[in-house]
């Protein structure tokens, strides 16, 4: 009955930014951590970032000091802004959000759709 929603997603040229925002339903808060993560075709899914339900953040090698995860309470909403994007940052973009482990019954996680993300010149 979760359901994660993801947009945001497009092409962009290098050193462009772009804003990726996943839309839970229910409240944001009611999670133990949300976050971003990639895959691109040939590779492992990673971590892009992640923000946990007290506030902390953890971001990937690739993307640290480019790329802010942050949450819009007013719209409930945890977006990620992209700032200085490379080649290298394309691929399809998933939001995640972990539950706190309040029902056995439940899935520990979910997985959004995922947005593409293409950076070309």
């Amino acid at each position: 009955q979760v359901q994660l929603v993801e947009s945001g997603g497009g092409s962009v040229q290098p050193g462009k930014s772009l804003r990726l925002s996943c839309a839970a339903s229910g409240s944001i808060f009611s999670f133990k951590a949300m976050g971003w993560y990639r895959q691109a075709p040939g590779k492992q899914r990673e971590l892009v970032a992640e923000l946990t339900n007290g506030g902390t953040t953890t971001y990937g090698d690739s993307v640290k000091g480019r790329f802010t995860i942050s949450r819009d309470n007013a719209k409930n909403t945890v977006d990620l802004q992209m700032n200085s994007l490379k080649p290298e940052d394309t691929a399809v973009y998933y939001c995640n959000a972990q539950r706190f482990p309040d029902n056995p019954y439940a899935p520990y996680e979910y997985w959004g759709q995922g947005t593409q993300v293409t950076v070309a010149s």
